[in-house]
């Protein structure tokens, strides 16, 4: 599952992402409130983890953006502000649950998965793009295309859902490698037209558009 982490401290930050990577998540770590945001609108995070006391914009402020800008993720607050006006006011914004620190990773976990399911049981595992030519199973990881299931890589799967998951969204090249391929690639950064190549040849050109100076996206 996707996940969204906005926390400005390394030192925290590093275990957290280590820890939820080696749960299964696929974790998107960004260290400012502004870059958060800019992640959480149209990025379709089904888990969004704040810290609150960012540098520039409050995890408070980010959460009540994303969901005056139509992001229904599930919001889990991390944070020292254990007040009970604090919890409230993190309720009342959006957020879905609430860890003070310090906290320990198995009660994170315990609370993301509880998240999860809750959310699980409210979205439909089967997306549509391409004007419903093309269907994405997020459960069993299937692709079909015109009524017939195409056989794809992981990473070709990755790639589609990574952009079927944010429709009408342009992707840079640098976003998709930092998602698909992860923070420490260090291969050529044309690896992802060539993704786009193989996708393309298995589905229909259409099924993923480009732009010059935007990148891919689906719709």
């Amino acid at each position: 599952m996707r996940l969204l982490y906005v926390e400005d401290d390394p030192r925290i930050a590093q275990p957290v992402v280590g820890a939820l990577t080696e749960a299964g998540y696929d974790v998107t770590w960004r260290e400012t409130g502004e870059a958060g945001l800019r992640e959480a609108i149209g990025g379709d995070y089904p888990l969004i983890v704040l810290d609150v006391m960012l540098p520039d914009l409050d995890g408070f402020e980010l959460a009540r953006r994303a969901r005056e800008a139509g992001e229904g993720g599930a919001v889990l607050f991390l944070t020292a502000r254990d007040t009970l006006p604090d919890r409230v006011r993190g309720l009342d914004l959006g957020g879905d649950a609430y860890l003070t620190k310090p906290f320990e990773l198995p009660e994170l976990l315990a609370t993301l998965r509880a998240l999860a399911r809750r959310g699980a049981a409210a979205r439909s595992s089967s997306l549509t793009f391409a004007g419903g030519r093309g269907t994405l199973d997020t459960v069993g990881r299937a692709v079909r295309w015109d009524g017939r299931e195409v056989t794809v890589t992981g990473r070709e799967y990755h790639l589609l859902e990574t952009l079927v998951h944010a429709p009408g969204r342009w992707f840079t090249r640098e976003e998709l490698i930092d998602r698909v391929w992860g923070p420490d690639f260090a291969g050529e950064a044309r690896i992802v037209d060539v993704y786009v190549r193989y996708l393309r040849r298995k589905l229909a050109n259409e099924a993923v558009e480009s732009e010059r100076g935007r990148g891919w996206r689906v719709t």
